[in-house]
């Protein structure tokens, strides 16, 4: 059984004990979540067992539990401008929630 879930804007293909990591949510460590906006879910591997939502699937939801925070990769900004002296380079690193999913129900 799979499902496509919908959090943070982003679209993710989840298993039962899978782990993912997807943009932050407030939640604490250790905590149960259950996210309710499936899209997709599929009984079988073949892909024959389905259920499509428009756009959400009712009464469909994701458990999911709350492994904690970590930091992608550093991107890098570079603005420059030439012949004007005007150099500034910054970076960043978004934080990601680490979730492992338990149960998958529709």
């Amino acid at each position: 059984m799979w499902a496509i879930i919908e959090t943070g804007g982003k679209q993710y293909r989840v298993e039962p004990e899978e782990k993912i990591e997807v943009e932050r949510i407030e939640a604490e460590k250790d905590s149960t979540i259950k996210l309710d906006k499936v899209l997709f879910v599929s009984k079988d591997e073949e892909g024959k067992d389905v259920i499509i939502g428009q756009p959400y699937i009712e009464k469909a939801e994701v458990e999911a539990l709350v492994l904690g925070e970590i930091k992608g990769d550093k991107v890098t900004i570079f603005k420059y401008k030439p012949k004007k002296r005007y150099r500034v380079k910054k970076g960043h690193r978004q934080i990601f929630t680490q979730l492992q999913i338990k149960k998958i129900s529709c």
